[in-house]
C-alpha cells in the first residue's frame, strides 16, 4: 500500500502505536532520515523551510509530531512541488494542543497497526477481501493447518514485530513495561496531564476488561473506581481514552449506520478495543494457559461471550482493520440498540459490504450465521456477502451461501 501510495503521491504520513514498525517500514523508502527524537535535529529544522528543502529526497521525518511546525513545512513544500515521492512523516503520536493544518490534499495519512494474522505469515490467505468486496467470490474453498490452541496463542504472541521471537515470559515483561510507559512516559512526552497516574491504569484495565462489547464508558468508569471515595469527573476519564486514541493505543470500532436504514432502532456506541489483544491480555493478567484451558474470566459484561471469545474477536479486528484499509473500506459494527440483533463486523465500501462473525469453534451452525442471513433480508439496497471466520480446517461455503472462511486463510 505504502509503494503504490507513494509512488503516485507527494508526502505520506504513517501513524501508529510505537513499535508497530513504522519508522523500519519507511526508512526503505528513503535516502535520508531526520529523526526528530534527538534533539540537535529539531534545532536544525528550527532553520525553517530552506532546511528541509536542501535534503537529499525521499526524505523520512521521524517522530514528527516532537515538532509540529515540520508538518507545516512538508504542506508548503507540496505546495511548490507536487512531485510524486518526496516526503515521509511517521508519527507515534497526534499533538493535540498544537493548531497544524489538516494536509488535505498534501499529505495523505495511513494507519500502520500490529501484524494482522496474513502478515504473520501463519498461512498463505487464499480468499481476499477484496474478491469479497467486489461480489466475485460464489464458493470459497482452502484448508488450513492451525487450530483453536494457535489461534490462542497468537492472541498472546502480540503483533509488535519486536516481541514475537521473545519467550512468554519475556514478552509479558515487555508487553508490561509498554503499559507503565504509557503513563510514565509518552502522556507527559505529549503534554497530556495525569494527576493520578493508577487511576488510568485502573481506567485502562476496565477497558480492557469490555474489549469486544458496546460497553458504556459510564460504566467503564464505575468499574474502574470501585471502592473509590473521589471518583475522577467524567470529563476526565474521556480525555484518558481521546490521549489513548492520540497515542493509537485504543482502536475502536463504530456502528455501522446505513444510508439506506430500514431498521430505525439502531446502536451508535462503538466497540471497545485495544491496538493489540496481547495488550489486552497483558492488562487483565491472562496467560495463554489461562485461556487454552478456560480458567480466564475477567471480562465486563461476562453475557457478551467468553473470555477466549472476545479475545479470538479483538484478533480478528485487528486483521480487519489492516484489511479494510488496503482496500480503502471502513470496518464497523451491526448491533441494534435492543441488543437483539447483532453482525460482528460490517466491512463497507460504497454499497457493498461484507458482513463478518468471528467465532471460535471449529464447526458453525445454522444458529451462528442466523443475524448474517438477517441482515441480507433486512438489507436488499446493499451487496452484502456474508462470511464467518473460524479456528476450523477448511474453507467452504454453507447452502444459504454464508461463506465459512479458517480465520488464517484471509487476507487483503
Amino acid at each position: 500500500m505504502i509503494t503504490e501510495y507513494f509512488s503516485g503521491l507527494p508526502a505520506l504520513s504513517i501513524d501508529g502505536a510505537k513499535a508497530v514498525g513504522k519508522t523500519v517500514t519507511a526508512s526503505r523508502y528513503a535516502k535520508q532520515i531526520l529523526r526528530l527524537d534527538i534533539d540537535e535535529n529539531i534545532d536544525l529544522l528550527g532553520g525553517g523551510l530552506s532546511v528541509l528543502r536542501e535534503q537529499e529526497k525521499p526524505l523520512l521525518i521521524d517522530e514528527w509530531q516532537r515538532y509540529p511546525q515540520s508538518w507545516d513545512y512538508v504542506r508548503r513544500l507540496v505546495d511548490e512541488d507536487y512531485s510524486s515521492g518526496q516526503y515521509l512523516l511517521t508519527g507515534s503520536a497526534v499533538p493535540r494542543k498544537v493548531k497544524t493544518h489538516s494536509g488535505a490534499g498534501r499529505i495523505v495519512r495511513l494507519r500502520m497497526r500490529p501484524l494482522s494474522l496474513a502478515e504473520r505469515e501463519l498461512e498463505e490467505p487464499k480468499i481476499s477481501l477484496s474478491s469479497l468486496l467486489d461480489n466475485s467470490v460464489d464458493e470459497v474453498s482452502g484448508a488450513s493447518m492451525l487450530n483453536l490452541t494457535d489461534y490462542i496463542r497468537e492472541i498472546t504472541a502480540s503483533g509488535f514485530p519486536g516481541l514475537r521471537h521473545l519467550s512468554e515470559n519475556l514478552r509479558e515483561v515487555q508487553l508490561d513495561s509498554y503499559l507503565t510507559n504509557i503513563a510514565d512516559k509518552e502522556f507527559p512526552e505529549n503534554d497530556i496531564i495525569v494527576r493520578k497516574p493508577d487511576i488510568l491504569t485502573k481506567w485502562l484495565i476496565a477497558y480492557a476488561a469490555a474489549t469486544a462489547t458496546t460497553t458504556s464508558y459510564e460504566k467503564i468508569l464505575v468499574a474502574s473506581t470501585a471502592g473509590e471515595a473521589q471518583k475522577p469527573s467524567k470529563s476526565t476519564t474521556l480525555s484518558y481514552r481521546d490521549a489513548l486514541d492520540s497515542l493509537f493505543i485504543t482502536d475502536r470500532v463504530d456502528a455501522w449506520l446505513p444510508t439506506m436504514n430500514t431498521f430505525s432502532s439502531l446502536g451508535k456506541s462503538p466497540k471497545h478495543f485495544l491496538a493489540d489483544p496481547a495488550l489486552t491480555a497483558r492488562l487483565l493478567h491472562i496467560s495463554t494457559k489461562q485461556l487454552i484451558t478456560g480458567a480466564a474470566t475477567a471480562m465486563l459484561q461476562p453475557e457478551k461471550g467468553t473470555t477466549l471469545g472476545r479475545l479470538f474477536e479483538a484478533l480478528i479486528a485487528l486483521s480487519l482493520q489492516s484489511y479494510a484499509q488496503a482496500n480503502s473500506a471502513q470496518l464497523r459494527h451491526f448491533r441494534s440498540s435492543k441488543g437483539d440483533r447483532e453482525v460482528d463486523f460490517i466491512i463497507e465500501k460504497g454499497f457493498s459490504v461484507v458482513a463478518v462473525e468471528a467465532k471460535t469453534s471449529a464447526s458453525i451452525t445454522s444458529e451462528d450465521v442466523k443475524h448474517l442471513n438477517w441482515l441480507a433480508k433486512t438489507y436488499p439496497d446493499y451487496s452484502i456477502t456474508r462470511i464467518v471466520l473460524n479456528t476450523g480446517k477448511f474453507a467452504y461455503t454453507r447452502k444459504d451461501g454464508v461463506h465459512v472462511i479458517p480465520a488464517a486463510l484471509l487476507g487483503a
